[in-house]
């Protein structure tokens, strides 16, 4: 089934919190049957609250697996964090599952904030500053790699990563490249990383108003550089918990932990109607794309209503 059109609905799932690669298969296979434009997930290595079991599935692995069981659908991470991989192995795995997928690969990038799973896996967690540094870094050499024309070589001197004549291979299917997507709600550093290297910008978990105020940021950003902002993608991600009626609703909140009042608050929660409404206010604010994130990946009929009372309203 084809996209329907108008503002695009993406799935997104927290896999760290316990889920087999079996059960994404089957989430992500739904996710394409039903019409949603992409199939997104976290890139974690801890539960945040409960016990995460089975443990967690690595993000690039996962997708090299969805893109060869999948034939439609977007694919990507919101986001992969820059302290979990050297930015030139990076740049090979991206460019590898883009071709696997035959060019439906989306890569988001983000600092890393979780301090616990790097302790709890031995991984490295500098301070704020020098993470953001790392990125900045990562994300000229991951886009430096997938932008230098076949057969010249590329090379990189920064404080963090240094390259020397890398051959600058494999290249991503979609050219120049793959997106690259980059969020959050700093006020400052994040708009002006956002106007120089992002393909789309996503404000997490905000209302509408915030949202649109974080927008605005980065318009202005994009200003200050001569760049078109027209040219960036805008986008949010909410939870949600769609029922179609209060009883379902309770149902599906208590199922992941959450108040009904709260997620209304604070997500895309209520009756079909109500989860339109509260996509509109995303799109007034400037969203084109909203991403969803689904808590019960058992609940795969959370998806059909999704697709059968939200999508068709928002063509």
């Amino acid at each position: 089934m084809p996209y329907r059109g108008g503002v695009k609905l993406r799935i997104f799932v927290e896999p760290q919190q316990g889920a087999t690669y079996e059960q994404l298969l089957v989430v992500a296979q739904t996710t394409e049957a039903c019409g949603f434009d992409a199939f997104f997930r976290s890139d974690h290595y801890l539960a945040m609250g409960g016990d995460g079991l089975p443990g967690p599935t690595d993000a690039w692995v996962t997708l090299a697996g969805l893109a060869r069981e999948t034939s439609r659908i977007r694919l990507g991470t919101l986001v992969s964090a820059a302290t979990f991989r050297w930015p030139g192995v990076l740049a090979i795995s991206v460019a590898q599952v883009d071709a696997m997928s035959g060019g439906r690969v989306e890569l988001g990038l983000g600092t890393g904030w979780y301090d616990g799973e790097h302790t709890a896996y031995g991984i490295p967690f500098p301070a704020l500053g020098e993470r953001f540094d790392r990125l900045e870094e990562q994300l000229a050499i991951v886009r430096g790699l997938w932008t230098t024309p076949a057969g010249e070589t590329f090379s990189y001197s920064g404080t963090h990563y240094q390259l020397v004549d890398s051959p600058a291979l494999p290249k991503p299917r979609q050219q120049p490249h793959p997106p690259l997507i980059l969020g959050g709600f700093g006020a400052k550093r994040t708009p002006r990383l956002a106007a120089a290297y992002a393909d789309e910008f996503n404000v997490p978990f905000h209302g509408a108003a915030d949202t649109q105020a974080q927008f605005t940021r980065v318009r202005e950003a994009c200003a200050v550089i001569d760049r078109d902002p027209s040219g960036l993608t805008l986008s949010a991600a909410q939870v949600v918990c769609c029922g179609a009626d209060d009883t379902e609703i309770a149902a599906r909140a208590k199922a992941i932990g959450r108040e009904v009042d709260e997620l209304r608050a604070n997500g895309v929660a209520g009756t079909p109607d109500e989860v339109v409404a509260r996509l509109r206010e995303l799109e007034a604010a400037g969203a084109s794309t909203v991403y969803l994130q689904v808590l019960d990946l058992h609940d795969l009929d959370h998806l059909r209503l999704i697709s059968e009372r939200v999508l068709p309203e928002l063509g």
